[in-house]
Protein backbone atom coordinates (compact mmCIF):
# COMPACT_ATOMS: atom_id res chain seq x y z
CA UNK A 1 0.00 0.00 0.00
CA UNK A 2 2.78 2.45 1.08
CA UNK A 3 4.12 2.21 -2.75
CA UNK A 4 1.20 2.46 -4.60
CA UNK A 5 -0.34 5.10 -2.31
CA UNK A 6 3.18 7.25 -3.11
CA UNK A 7 3.30 6.46 -6.73
CA UNK A 8 -0.49 7.81 -6.61
CA UNK A 9 0.71 10.73 -4.80
CA UNK A 10 3.25 11.60 -7.54
CA UNK A 11 0.83 10.91 -11.16
CA UNK A 12 3.27 7.48 -11.14
CA UNK A 13 0.65 5.64 -13.27
CA UNK A 14 0.05 1.71 -10.75
CA UNK A 15 -1.24 -1.16 -12.46
CA UNK A 16 -2.02 -4.01 -9.85
CA UNK A 17 -2.16 -7.60 -10.84
CA UNK A 18 -4.18 -10.07 -9.00
CA UNK A 19 -3.94 -13.73 -9.53
CA UNK A 20 -6.48 -15.30 -7.03
CA UNK A 21 -9.95 -15.83 -7.47
CA UNK A 22 -10.70 -13.22 -4.98
CA UNK A 23 -9.09 -10.08 -3.98
CA UNK A 24 -7.96 -9.75 -0.24
CA UNK A 25 -8.25 -6.46 1.41
CA UNK A 26 -4.52 -4.80 0.57
CA UNK A 27 -5.71 -5.57 -3.21
CA UNK A 28 -8.90 -3.89 -2.82
CA UNK A 29 -7.79 -0.77 -1.45
CA UNK A 30 -4.55 -0.88 -4.19
CA UNK A 31 -7.17 -0.81 -7.30
CA UNK A 32 -8.99 2.06 -5.93
CA UNK A 33 -5.53 4.07 -6.33
CA UNK A 34 -4.57 1.69 -9.55
CA UNK A 35 -5.18 2.87 -13.12
CA UNK A 36 -5.78 -0.87 -14.59
CA UNK A 37 -6.33 -3.93 -12.64
CA UNK A 38 -5.14 -6.84 -14.48
CA UNK A 39 -6.98 -10.68 -13.11
CA UNK A 40 -6.18 -13.87 -14.44
CA UNK A 41 -9.70 -15.12 -14.96
CA UNK A 42 -12.69 -13.94 -16.29
CA UNK A 43 -14.92 -14.37 -13.05
CA UNK A 44 -12.81 -12.16 -11.16
CA UNK A 45 -13.67 -9.00 -13.16
CA UNK A 46 -16.64 -8.36 -11.03
CA UNK A 47 -14.57 -7.07 -8.00
CA UNK A 48 -13.21 -4.18 -9.99
CA UNK A 49 -14.89 -1.21 -12.19
CA UNK A 50 -15.14 -2.22 -15.73
CA UNK A 51 -13.50 0.49 -16.79
CA UNK A 52 -10.18 -0.87 -14.52
CA UNK A 53 -10.07 -4.20 -15.19
CA UNK A 54 -8.90 -6.57 -17.70
CA UNK A 55 -8.30 -10.46 -18.08
CA UNK A 56 -4.16 -10.50 -18.58
CA UNK A 57 -3.91 -14.28 -17.60
CA UNK A 58 -1.52 -15.84 -15.20
CA UNK A 59 1.87 -14.74 -16.41
CA UNK A 60 4.27 -17.83 -16.28
CA UNK A 61 7.75 -18.31 -17.33
CA UNK A 62 9.08 -18.86 -20.58
CA UNK A 63 11.26 -21.75 -19.53
CA UNK A 64 7.81 -23.52 -18.23
CA UNK A 65 6.23 -22.75 -21.77
CA UNK A 66 9.08 -24.48 -23.15
CA UNK A 67 9.83 -27.28 -21.54
CA UNK A 68 9.90 -30.36 -23.49
CA UNK A 69 9.15 -34.27 -21.53
CA UNK A 70 11.98 -35.58 -23.06
CA UNK A 71 14.19 -33.21 -21.77
CA UNK A 72 12.95 -33.04 -18.26
CA UNK A 73 13.20 -36.85 -17.86
CA UNK A 74 16.61 -36.19 -18.69
CA UNK A 75 17.16 -33.64 -16.51
CA UNK A 76 15.17 -34.99 -14.02
CA UNK A 77 16.68 -38.57 -14.20
CA UNK A 78 13.42 -40.17 -15.00
CA UNK A 79 12.53 -43.33 -16.48
CA UNK A 80 9.99 -42.49 -20.21
CA UNK A 81 8.55 -45.84 -19.43
CA UNK A 82 6.74 -45.02 -15.95
CA UNK A 83 3.91 -42.71 -14.90
CA UNK A 84 5.23 -40.12 -12.95
CA UNK A 85 3.52 -37.91 -9.83
CA UNK A 86 4.33 -34.85 -8.85
CA UNK A 87 3.90 -33.91 -5.19
CA UNK A 88 4.78 -30.50 -4.45
CA UNK A 89 3.15 -28.07 -1.24
CA UNK A 90 4.78 -24.78 -1.95
CA UNK A 91 8.23 -23.13 -1.51
CA UNK A 92 8.35 -24.29 2.19
CA UNK A 93 6.44 -27.24 1.90
CA UNK A 94 3.62 -28.70 3.18
CA UNK A 95 3.86 -31.33 6.63
CA UNK A 96 0.52 -33.05 5.76
CA UNK A 97 1.12 -33.81 2.10
CA UNK A 98 4.85 -34.95 2.98
CA UNK A 99 3.58 -37.01 5.91
CA UNK A 100 0.87 -38.33 3.92
CA UNK A 101 2.88 -39.33 0.96
CA UNK A 102 5.14 -41.22 3.49
CA UNK A 103 3.11 -43.41 4.61
CA UNK A 104 1.42 -44.70 0.90
CA UNK A 105 4.97 -44.39 -0.68
CA UNK A 106 6.09 -47.93 -1.56
CA UNK A 107 2.48 -48.46 -2.80
CA UNK A 108 2.73 -45.94 -5.54
CA UNK A 109 6.49 -46.67 -6.43
CA UNK A 110 5.15 -50.22 -7.29
CA UNK A 111 2.88 -48.20 -10.39
CA UNK A 112 4.67 -45.23 -10.80
CA UNK A 113 7.75 -42.91 -9.93
CA UNK A 114 7.26 -39.90 -7.53
CA UNK A 115 9.61 -36.22 -7.77
CA UNK A 116 8.74 -34.69 -4.61
CA UNK A 117 9.56 -31.26 -3.30
CA UNK A 118 9.25 -31.44 0.33
CA UNK A 119 10.66 -27.99 1.73
CA UNK A 120 13.26 -27.74 3.44
CA UNK A 121 11.78 -27.93 7.30
CA UNK A 122 10.60 -31.97 6.48
CA UNK A 123 13.86 -32.68 4.15
CA UNK A 124 15.58 -34.38 7.21
CA UNK A 125 13.06 -36.64 7.80
CA UNK A 126 12.64 -37.25 3.29
CA UNK A 127 16.27 -38.33 3.05
CA UNK A 128 15.53 -40.80 6.16
CA UNK A 129 12.53 -42.21 4.50
CA UNK A 130 13.97 -42.37 0.90
CA UNK A 131 17.30 -43.89 2.75
CA UNK A 132 14.56 -47.07 4.38
CA UNK A 133 13.31 -48.32 0.75
CA UNK A 134 14.71 -50.99 -1.14
CA UNK A 135 17.22 -50.03 -3.95
CA UNK A 136 15.08 -50.30 -6.62
CA UNK A 137 11.97 -48.17 -4.90
CA UNK A 138 14.65 -45.21 -4.61
CA UNK A 139 15.23 -45.24 -7.84
CA UNK A 140 11.67 -43.76 -8.49
CA UNK A 141 11.52 -41.57 -5.83
CA UNK A 142 13.50 -38.38 -6.61
CA UNK A 143 12.91 -36.05 -3.79
CA UNK A 144 14.40 -32.45 -3.26
CA UNK A 145 13.85 -29.86 -0.86
CA UNK A 146 13.24 -27.02 -2.98
CA UNK A 147 13.19 -26.94 -7.23
CA UNK A 148 16.05 -24.48 -8.44
CA UNK A 149 16.49 -23.22 -12.10
CA UNK A 150 14.97 -25.50 -14.55
CA UNK A 151 13.68 -28.26 -12.22
CA UNK A 152 10.85 -26.97 -11.83
CA UNK A 153 10.17 -26.88 -15.66
CA UNK A 154 11.42 -30.11 -15.80
CA UNK A 155 9.58 -31.47 -13.15
CA UNK A 156 5.91 -29.68 -14.42
CA UNK A 157 6.36 -31.13 -17.77
CA UNK A 158 7.27 -34.83 -16.75
CA UNK A 159 4.20 -35.25 -14.86
CA UNK A 160 1.33 -37.07 -15.66
CA UNK A 161 -0.06 -36.24 -11.97
CA UNK A 162 0.89 -33.23 -9.26
CA UNK A 163 -0.91 -33.13 -5.94
CA UNK A 164 -0.15 -29.56 -4.32
CA UNK A 165 -1.79 -26.80 -2.28
CA UNK A 166 -3.83 -24.82 -4.37
CA UNK A 167 -1.56 -21.31 -4.17
CA UNK A 168 -2.23 -18.78 -7.19
CA UNK A 169 0.44 -20.69 -9.25
CA UNK A 170 -1.67 -24.06 -9.29
CA UNK A 171 -3.94 -21.84 -11.29
CA UNK A 172 -1.07 -20.81 -13.75
CA UNK A 173 1.46 -22.97 -14.11
CA UNK A 174 -0.72 -26.50 -14.09
CA UNK A 175 -2.75 -24.36 -17.11
CA UNK A 176 0.46 -23.82 -19.15
CA UNK A 177 1.51 -27.10 -19.16
CA UNK A 178 -1.91 -29.16 -19.09
CA UNK A 179 -1.55 -30.79 -16.09
CA UNK A 180 -4.27 -32.46 -13.70
CA UNK A 181 -3.77 -31.88 -10.32
CA UNK A 182 -4.76 -33.58 -7.08
CA UNK A 183 -5.65 -29.96 -5.05
CA UNK A 184 -5.34 -29.69 -0.87
CA UNK A 185 -6.05 -26.25 0.05
CA UNK A 186 -4.45 -24.92 3.06
CA UNK A 187 -6.51 -24.98 5.68
CA UNK A 188 -5.38 -21.76 7.32
CA UNK A 189 -5.07 -19.49 4.47
CA UNK A 190 -8.15 -17.84 4.58
CA UNK A 191 -10.61 -18.73 1.79
CA UNK A 192 -8.14 -17.87 -1.74
CA UNK A 193 -7.03 -21.75 -1.33
CA UNK A 194 -10.25 -23.20 -1.62
CA UNK A 195 -11.74 -20.96 -4.01
CA UNK A 196 -8.55 -21.50 -6.43
CA UNK A 197 -9.63 -24.87 -6.03
CA UNK A 198 -12.88 -24.92 -6.38
CA UNK A 199 -12.17 -23.12 -10.04
CA UNK A 200 -9.81 -25.81 -11.22
CA UNK A 201 -12.31 -28.47 -9.96
CA UNK A 202 -15.53 -26.84 -11.62
CA UNK A 203 -13.81 -26.56 -15.30
CA UNK A 204 -12.82 -30.24 -15.03
CA UNK A 205 -9.00 -29.51 -14.33
CA UNK A 206 -8.40 -30.82 -10.87
CA UNK A 207 -9.93 -32.49 -8.29
CA UNK A 208 -10.04 -31.81 -4.57
CA UNK A 209 -9.07 -33.36 -1.06
CA UNK A 210 -9.49 -31.34 2.33
CA UNK A 211 -5.88 -31.69 4.75
CA UNK A 212 -8.04 -33.65 7.15
CA UNK A 213 -8.73 -36.41 4.45
CA UNK A 214 -5.19 -37.40 3.15
CA UNK A 215 -4.37 -39.90 5.19
CA UNK A 216 -7.38 -41.64 4.28
CA UNK A 217 -8.37 -40.68 0.60
CA UNK A 218 -5.01 -39.62 -1.04
CA UNK A 219 -3.63 -43.03 -2.46
CA UNK A 220 -6.96 -44.25 -3.79
CA UNK A 221 -7.45 -40.99 -5.62
CA UNK A 222 -3.69 -41.19 -6.87
CA UNK A 223 -4.57 -44.81 -7.80
CA UNK A 224 -7.56 -43.98 -9.51
CA UNK A 225 -6.32 -41.38 -11.49
CA UNK A 226 -3.32 -43.16 -12.40
CA UNK A 227 -5.13 -45.74 -13.88
CA UNK A 228 -7.34 -43.96 -16.00
CA UNK A 229 -5.33 -42.60 -18.90
CA UNK A 230 -8.37 -41.33 -20.49
CA UNK A 231 -9.58 -38.91 -17.61
CA UNK A 232 -5.98 -38.28 -17.18
CA UNK A 233 -5.99 -36.26 -21.05
CA UNK A 234 -9.54 -34.64 -20.44
CA UNK A 235 -8.19 -33.05 -16.99
CA UNK A 236 -5.42 -32.22 -19.00
CA UNK A 237 -7.08 -30.60 -21.37
CA UNK A 238 -9.20 -28.79 -19.51
CA UNK A 239 -6.79 -27.40 -17.56
CA UNK A 240 -4.70 -26.19 -20.61
CA UNK A 241 -7.75 -24.50 -21.79
CA UNK A 242 -7.61 -22.45 -19.12
CA UNK A 243 -3.99 -21.23 -19.80
CA UNK A 244 -3.35 -17.98 -21.63
CA UNK A 245 0.37 -18.09 -22.95
CA UNK A 246 0.75 -14.37 -23.86
CA UNK A 247 -0.13 -13.25 -20.32
CA UNK A 248 3.28 -12.06 -19.54
CA UNK A 249 3.56 -10.24 -22.81
CA UNK A 250 0.67 -8.83 -22.71
CA UNK A 251 1.11 -7.31 -19.08
CA UNK A 252 5.02 -5.67 -20.15
CA UNK A 253 2.95 -4.27 -23.21
CA UNK A 254 0.17 -2.62 -21.14
CA UNK A 255 2.81 -1.67 -18.37
CA UNK A 256 4.87 0.07 -21.28
CA UNK A 257 1.38 1.63 -22.52
CA UNK A 258 0.82 3.07 -19.24
CA UNK A 259 4.57 3.96 -18.77
CA UNK A 260 4.42 5.75 -21.98
CA UNK A 261 1.13 7.65 -21.42
CA UNK A 262 3.11 8.89 -17.98
CA UNK A 263 5.61 10.79 -20.10
CA UNK A 264 3.55 12.39 -22.48
CA UNK A 265 1.22 13.76 -19.34
CA UNK A 266 4.54 14.80 -18.26
CA UNK A 267 6.15 16.38 -21.25
CA UNK A 268 3.09 18.43 -21.72
CA UNK A 269 3.16 19.95 -18.51
CA UNK A 270 7.00 20.74 -19.01
CA UNK A 271 5.75 22.36 -22.46
CA UNK A 272 3.19 24.46 -20.43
Amino acid sequence: MPVVIAAWQKGIPVMVYLPDLEPGLAVRLQSRFARRVAVSFDEVLGFFPARKAWVSGYPVRASILEAKREWAMDLLGLDPSLKTLFVLGGSRGARSLNEALAAILPELLDVCQVVHMSGELDWERVQEHRAGLPADLQARYVAYPYLHGDQMPAALSAADLAVARAGASTTGEFPAVGLPSILVPYPYSGQHQQLNADFMVEHGAATSLADGDLGELLKPTVMRLLDDPEILAQMGERARALSKPQAARDMARELARLAGESERVRGEGMAR
